[in-house]
Formats: C-alpha cells, sequence, structure tokens
C-alpha cells in the first residue's frame, strides 16, 4: 500500500482528506433526554445558594451553551431560564440599594422565596414536557 501512494501522491491526498473531514452522524437525542435537560436548565439555577453571586446565572449559562442545539425545546427553555435569572439579579441589585431606607431588605427576602417557588414550579413543568413562562421576567434573550 505505501508504494501505491508513492506512485501517486494525489490519492494520498484525497485519502487523507477524506479520513479528517468524515464525521459520525449525530445521534437524535430522546425525548426523555430533552425533558432531563430541560428540568436541569431550570433547576440548575438552584445551585446559586451553594455559590452565591454567580450560581444562579453561571449553572443555567452553561447548560445552556452546551446543549443548546441538540434540541429547540432546550434552546427554548435555557433561554426562558437565564432571563427570569439576569431578570432576578436586576431586582436584586435594586433592591439592595433599597437596603439604604430598610426596605430593600424585605425585598430581598421575598425575591429569593420567589426565585425558589419559580424554579422549582418551571423544573416540575419541564419534567412534564411543558413550557413554563416565568412572571416579571424581562427578555434579554429571545
Amino acid at each position: 500500500m505505501p508504494v501505491l501512494l508513492l506512485a501517486f501522491p494525489q490519492n494520498r491526498q484525497t485519502l487523507v482528506g477524506t479520513m479528517e473531514t468524515a464525521q459520525p452522524p449525530p445521534t437524535p437525542i430522546s425525548s426523555a433526554d430533552v425533558r432531563t435537560w430541560n428540568v436541569l436548565c431550570h433547576a440548575s439555577a438552584l445551585l446559586g445558594f451553594f455559590f452565591p453571586w454567580a450560581g444562579h446565572i453561571i449553572a443555567p449559562l452553561i447548560v445552556w451553551l452546551v446543549k443548546r442545539g441538540d434540541s429547540p425545546e432546550i434552546d427554548a427553555h435555557g433561554k426562558e431560564s437565564i432571563n427570569f435569572q439576569l431578570s432576578m439579579l436586576v431586582y436584586s441589585l435594586i433592591s439592595a440599594i433599597l437596603c439604604l431606607i430598610l426596605v430593600g431588605f424585605v425585598l430581598l427576602a421575598i425575591l429569593h422565596i420567589v426565585n425558589v417557588v419559580l424554579v422549582i414550579i418551571a423544573s416540575i413543568r419541564a419534567s412534564e414536557g411543558k413550557f413554563y413562562h416565568y412572571p416579571i421576567t424581562i427578555r434579554f434573550l429571545s
């Protein structure tokens, strides 16, 4: 075989080019996997309670960026989760400023409870195969 490749160098190039560009066909993602990733798009935001300041946004962002190309459903759930967490960040920053007049402390407590409850509701809906629109969400990603 090496003699053949030396005798016909153009064949060697096409053989190498074919081997480098050949990719296996993508495996279809099952509906159970899609539901699992949809739930993770929402539930991963709860990691923010273990990693304050960044966990609420970083974890759903990682899940969405890694899996958004696999299914339009995962893409939609990821965007919804990130939009909600960014909205909660904006509301928390406003509440932190309002802590100067003592109202912000109550608002921060309410925002944390609302965040947990709505993330759990969205995760349950995603596990049922339904889409959940978070209320009071600013649409940063469309």
